[in-house]
This record gives structure tokens, sequence and C-alpha cells, in this order.
């Protein structure tokens, strides 16, 4: 008894005709009951299904444009493909400047030390720079070619 009352309350609050209830397919068709009916809610019910359809189209177009935006925006945006795939070329370089850099630096450390602690070096780099000479040594410059 229930579950009568309850559905003859859904077929009369969408409109639907009892024989039609069980075959609908969700769209309206031009022989149905409803629109074939004179009455006023009938026409607005039809029409309210009309633009139920176009809310769906129109939905279905807002959702497939807005896959469109953030599938460009995950490519192109400010933190997109292209812009990770630069930072990560730029990290690579830098990192072998780095590594370039800290080489000449272990360089120059073990020549500050062999400054610090060995006077032969001292001398040496005195002899190269300034041209010093002990007493006696002569000092040819042969021309650049």
């Amino acid at each position: 008894m229930f579950t009568t009352l309850v559905r003859v309350v859904r077929e009369r609050a969408v409109g639907v005709d009892r024989m039609c209830w069980a075959e609908s397919t969700g769209r309206m068709d031009v022989n149905s009951p409803i629109i074939s009916s004179k009455g006023p809610m009938a026409r607005a019910h039809a029409l309210c299904g009309r633009f139920r359809m176009e809310r769906r189209k129109m939905a279905t177009i807002a959702a497939a444009v807005l896959a469109v935006a953030v599938g460009y925006h995950v490519v192109f945006g400010a933190n997109g493909l292209t812009v990770y795939m630069q930072k990560r070329q730029e990290t690579r370089v830098l990192k072998q400047q780095m590594a370039e850099l800290q080489r000449d630096n272990d360089l120059l450390t073990s020549h500050v030390n062999q400054l610090q602690n060995d006077p032969g070096a001292i001398e040496h780099q005195a002899r190269e720079e300034l041209h010093y000479t002990r007493p006696g040594e002569i000092i040819y410059t042969l021309p650049e070619k």
C-alpha cells in the first residue's frame, strides 16, 4: 500500500504517465503523453525537460573546456612541465659549474697550504712572478711568439 502511494506521488510529481514511467529513456519524445496533453503544467514540464537537456550539454561542454584549460596550465603554465624541464636543465648546468668551482677552490687551497708551509714553494713563486734571482744568476727573457 505504502509503496504504491509513493509510486503514484512520484509519477504525479514528475508528470509521467504510469505506462510511460517504466519505459522512460531520459529524453523527451515528440509523441510522449506529456507533450500531447494540453495542460499548462505539462507544457511547463516539457520545457523544463528541454532545459535540463540543454543544461547537461552546457555542463558537459564546460567540463571539457575546464579539462583543456587545466591540461594547458599543467603543460605550459607558470609551474608547468616546460618550466619544470627548463629548471632541471638549469640545475644540471649549475651543478656542473659548482663542481668546477669546487675543483678550482681545492687547487687554490692546496696552493695556499704549500705557500704557508714550504719555503721552497715561496721561493719558486717569487722567482716566477717577480723575476727574483740569486746572486750570480742571469735571467734571459725570450720574446713571445
